[in-house]
């Protein structure tokens, strides 16, 4: 409450002393509000600031989704073909409208509303607040009238407001202090803690989280693990031995592909008696990454660059969602500790094995359904080139089709070492028919008006 009375305050000193100093107010500031960058640069803050924070990625998934409802809903009622996702996603009750008769500039809102959602949702305030502060002095040199700036900004307030009063009913405050997950070592098909960290299981009552367009976190079930076996020869050794296989004939174009999906948002380092961390950019920011990229491709102007977001970033936050609760649900053993325990004591894995159960893998599950967004959206054949990983020193990729990003991403926890195959192929399959669930069911267009192409 502080800090939206604050940045209220903020605003409407702002005003003042922006007001007197503009005397001719210029007739096409419209047209330069409607700039898709100012949303990109806002989403490409959210991800620094997720990295920065080291939050995992369920959690990330969760700030994307209800920081681009915010940018889309306070941008939809300046485009007529556009609808609010106000009953769609779960929970969401109508928006504020905009006051009949009056002159907004909804991309000023929707820029608003979108940082100040993350900022209540992110732990480093200040990082946002400077995207802000620059943002707006490029509304403010398009020398709209002051009335208009006062409003939109109002109403972005509004909307963000709104969000913020929504998110706080998904459960996400009592899952921080639900009980940790109870590790059963007795069993020898449970998951268990891996090198370097033996860290705790992460988010183990994700799939407890309100989903934004799936029923339930069980709607769309994986296909069940292979039935586990120790014994030699059995289905499960063999996909084990597949792991172990291919990381020890690893081939150059097989480490690079590993290393290129990563995507650990904090990699333990260990170096003698010092451990340290290094932060990337996580799954759903490398995904969220490759939707700007498609928006800047396409040309895509404002209104459809945030629908680009809010599907894709719906699609991320129900993947995990769903994939979670099959983690927790069947609570496999991971490749790192079936082959330590049963094939090879000092075989490793090339990328570090995440802190929570194996099946199915979360990196294949989202990828198939932010790809089965981003088709629905752009094409069956849509190429592009990813330069997400550019900054971490991996030079950019060139794909042919969203979909075959997501099936490299499967592949890539196979080279790492870090899943069994029939993880990876149970999550592809499971997040493609979330993303084309999610395509079908939400409605971002009026009837009668194509979404997508």
């Amino acid at each position: 409450m502080k800090r939206t009375l604050h940045s209220g305050l903020l605003m409407a000193f702002a005003v003042l002393l922006w007001a007197p100093a503009c005397q001719q107010y210029s007739k096409d500031y419209q047209e330069k509000a409607q700039n898709p960058e100012f949303l990109h640069a806002g989403i490409r803050r959210i991800t620094d600031i997720i990295r920065h924070d080291i939050f995992p990625p369920p959690v990330a998934s969760r700030i994307y989704a209800y920081s681009s409802v915010a940018a889309y809903e306070a941008l939809a009622p300046g485009y007529p073909e556009y609808q609010s996702l106000a009953g769609q996603l779960t929970g969401l009750k109508p928006v504020p409208q905009p006051e009949a008769g009056k002159e907004y500039c909804y991309p000023l809102a929707s820029v608003t509303a979108m940082l100040m959602v993350g900022k209540q949702l992110v732990f480093s305030e200040e990082n946002i607040e400077q995207l802000e502060e620059k943002i707006l002095d490029d509304f403010k040199a398009m020398n709209m009238p002051p009335d208009v700036y006062e409003r939109s900004m109002k109403y972005g307030a509004q909307v963000a407001k709104h969000i913020i009063t929504w998110s706080k009913s998904d459960n996400y405050a009592q899952t921080r202090s639900a009980p940790k997950f109870t590790i059963d070592t007795h069993e020898p098909s449970r998951w268990r803690p891996t090198p370097p960290q033996y860290a705790d299981a992460l988010e183990p009552h994700w799939g407890k989280i309100r989903p934004w367009v799936i029923d339930s976190a069980a709607q769309f079930k994986s296909d069940p693990p292979i039935p586990f076996s120790t014994q030699k020869g059995s289905d499960f050794y063999n996909l084990a031995y597949e792991v172990y296989t291919i990381v020890k004939n690893i081939t150059p174009e097989q480490e690079a592909t590993a290393w290129y999906w990563d995507d650990n948002p904090f990699k333990m380092e260990v170096s003698g008696h010092l451990m340290f961390g290094k932060k990337k950019i996580g799954p759903g920011g490398h995904w969220m990454n490759i939707a700007a990229h498609a928006c800047r491709k396409a040309n895509a102007d404002m209104m459809l660059s945030a629908e680009t977001y809010v599907r894709t970033a719906c699609a991320l936050a129900d993947g995990f969602i769903a994939c979670w609760y099959e983690k927790f649900r069947s609570n496999l053993i991971r490749p790192e500790s079936y082959i330590n325990l049963y094939i090879d004591a000092d075989w490793q894995p090339i990328i570090q094995t995440p802190p929570f159960p194996e099946h199915t893998s979360g990196h294949s599950t989202i990828s198939a359904a932010a790809a089965a967004t981003l088709t629905g959206l752009f094409g069956e054949n849509f190429s592009f080139t990813d330069s997400t990983e550019v900054e971490f020193g991996i030079p950019p990729r060139t794909f042919n089709s969203f979909a075959e990003a997501a099936a490299e991403v499967g592949m890539s926890r196979l080279y790492g070492g870090i899943h069994y195959r029939r993880g990876n192929e149970a999550g592809l399959k499971c997040g493609k028919e979330i993303g084309n669930y999610v395509l079908q069911t939400v409605k971002t267009r009026k009837s009668g008006v194509s979404s997508g192409k």
